[in-house]
């Protein structure tokens, strides 16, 4: 008996008709891709916020950056054959493709029999979160990166802004990341910071942690929220409704936030931890360095990024993100079904993720010293 091929693809010959038992797989192949992309699509937010390009041929992309040049008053006579400095001076950024990232699950028949639910979209749907996370996670760990970076353009009498460090609060209790009015202030100088380097005022946004978003909008009345009239479902998603001094506001679990990814409990956070928050609250950061598993860029080790960093403001040419294979689906078929009665079901990604400009990264910490350059 022949094998067939491992990987289902879609080839319906009429919409809605399902007229073999390949077909009958090529609809299911469908709607797996469709809930995993659903779930992808709904809890990535890093994706829309910084710079993307597609890789083909290649393992990594260049991106380019330009610093400022100067100008001067032509004299008679004098022969124009560009500026005397060079100017302007020009950085390039490589960014290279990770290993590929995949999701993946066993789907055993039996128990698709004997339950009394959609087992696959289910899985699916988890398949795409999965995904999302770590690219978010990779994404928001390239911006902190770059907010602690000097600029790449280092030409004499040319240097270039570089990234930016906020502290929130004064004091060194680790609740100053919940203040409501540190987080403002915090806000209104990360977008003087950003003014004054010249960064764009399009494309700002910020990424807190749930609690510290509802930190803001509980204050809405008080504390220079500019969207004050958004109310009910809108001000709660956390989707860019409202913003402070032009900067829209994000929440995501997925940013490093004292040492862990999105939320942290006890010591001076002032923070009880809700109980049973099981495995995935709150993780340890791991380590994600050129020297880790899987890893091209450098996204740091969980030292590294310390234990004070609380927040991101940035604007879109902060970080960029290049995607060789986007969020792709496969499902075993044929003999392979067969013989384990039952399939893999697979989602995977090929990505990676720098910091581009760090003028317009901006990285908010507690405590009475700013995290270290890594």
């Amino acid at each position: 008996m022949a094998h067939q091929s491992s990987t289902l693809t879609t080839n319906l010959t009429r919409p809605g008709q399902i007229n073999s038992t390949g077909d009958a797989r090529a609809l299911f192949l469908k709607l797996f891709s469709g809930e995993m992309f659903k779930g992808f699509q709904h809890n990535t937010i890093a994706r829309d916020l910084i710079m993307k390009r597609t890789l083909k041929n290649g393992r990594s992309l260049q991106f380019i950056y330009t610093g400022r040049t100067t100008s001067e008053f032509h004299t008679p006579g004098n022969s124009i054959l560009g500026n005397s400095d060079n100017a302007p001076p020009v950085a390039e950024k490589t960014i290279t493709c990770d290993d590929l990232l995949i999701s993946s699950a066993f789907v055993y028949n039996l128990d698709e029999v004997l339950s009394h639910y959609d087992l696959r979209s289910e899985i699916s749907r988890k398949i795409g979160y999965a995904l999302a996370e770590r690219y978010d996670r990779l994404a928001f760990r390239a911006v902190t990166r770059g907010a602690r970076q000097a600029s790449p353009i280092t030409k004499t009498n040319f240097v270039e802004p570089g990234g930016t460090q906020i502290r929130v609060g004064s004091t060194t209790n680790d609740s100053d990341a919940y203040s409501s009015t540190a987080l403002v202030s915090a806000f209104y100088d990360a977008a003087a910071a950003m003014d004054e380097k010249g960064v764009s005022g399009d494309g700002r946004v910020a990424v807190l942690n749930p609690r510290q978003y509802y930190e803001l909008i509980q204050a809405v009345g008080s504390n220079g929220l500019i969207n004050r009239d958004a109310q009910g479902t809108a001000l709660q998603s956390g989707n860019g409704i409202i913003e402070v001094a032009g900067i829209k506001i994000y929440k995501s679990m997925n940013i490093p936030f004292l040492g862990k990814y999105g939320t942290a409990y006890g010591g001076t956070t002032g923070v009880t931890s809700p109980t049973n928050t099981g495995s995935f609250v709150g993780p340890t950061l791991e380590d994600a360095s050129g020297a880790s598993t899987g890893i091209q860029n450098d996204y740091g080790t969980a030292s590294e990024v310390g234990a004070k960093s609380c927040g991101l403001i940035f604007q879109k040419e902060a970080a960029g993100m290049v995607e060789a294979i986007g969020p792709q689906v496969q499902v075993t078929s044929g003999d392979v079904s067969v013989v384990y009665q039952g399939d893999v079901m697979l989602g995977r990604l090929a990505c990676g993720s720098d910091y581009l400009n760090p003028a317009a990264a901006v990285e908010l910490y507690v405590g009475a010293s700013a995290p270290s350059a890594f």
